[in-house]
């Protein structure tokens, strides 16, 4: 055998026994945690975990999208950002206008809509302490917004999970210094506050996210200074 191909092997042997150094850690830990990996669970946490973290980076890029330029330039869609806002709004005024009708004709508020004041005090699991109807009407509005809309499946799932947020932030029953009528400038949002009177004052604060609903409409109280 020629010093050249001696060479050449003793190369190749000593790459394979980096590579086996570099992954025998990675392979002895694996060995210790084989009640997880022999578990039938483990394809379906380790294919959702590598799905969300390879999507991970490029909801970051879409979060960015509307203050980078050179990120709007490469993107094919760039309207998600505006889906989402008139997505809310557009529920805004849905849930104001279902939500004056359940408290203005008797028969409505008695059969479906009572059941959510049953707690004055709001409480984050309030939220969905709601009657089937109202459960159901509430959800048909959010299905028929993104349909009409024609939203991108990402607007689909950031709007459905901002909605669910602060619908849990209104019924939290705490103001904190972030809460998110606070970082929303002129009184635009109502947030926890807002809706916290509602429970207490029934006829007053219908819309469950911003207030001009209620101004125009005349049932905004707003929050006396503490």
């Amino acid at each position: 055998m020629s010093s050249s191909n001696s060479s050449q092997l003793h190369s190749a042997a000593a790459g394979c026994s980096s590579g086996q150094m570099f992954l025998q850690p990675v392979w002895d830990r694996l060995r210790t945690r084989e009640a997880l990996t022999q578990s039938p669970f483990f394809p379906v946490i380790f294919a959702i975990t590598t799905y969300v973290s390879f999507c991970l980076p490029f909801v970051v890029l879409d979060l960015l999208c509307p203050w980078v330029p050179a990120l709007r330039r490469c993107k094919i869609q760039p309207q998600l950002l505006g889906h989402v806002v008139l997505c809310l709004l557009l529920f805004d005024a849905e849930f104001f206008a279902w939500h004056v009708l359940h408290h203005r004709v008797p028969w409505l508020y008695r059969t479906f809509h009572k059941v959510h004041h049953q707690n004055a005090p709001s409480f984050a699991l309030a939220t969905q302490y709601v009657s089937a109807w109202e459960l159901f009407s509430l959800g048909f509005f959010d299905v028929v917004n993104v349909w009409l809309l024609q939203c991108h499946p990402l607007t689909v799932l950031v709007f459905h999970t901002l909605n669910i947020w602060l619908s849990v932030e209104d019924h939290s029953g705490y103001d904190f210094p972030w809460s998110t009528h606070r970082l929303v400038p002129f009184g635009w949002y109502g947030g926890v506050v807002h809706h916290d009177l509602h429970h207490s004052h029934f006829n007053y604060n219908f819309a469950p996210y911003f207030t001009h609903w209620d101004r125009l409409w005349g049932t905004l109280r707003p929050p006396r200074a503490r």
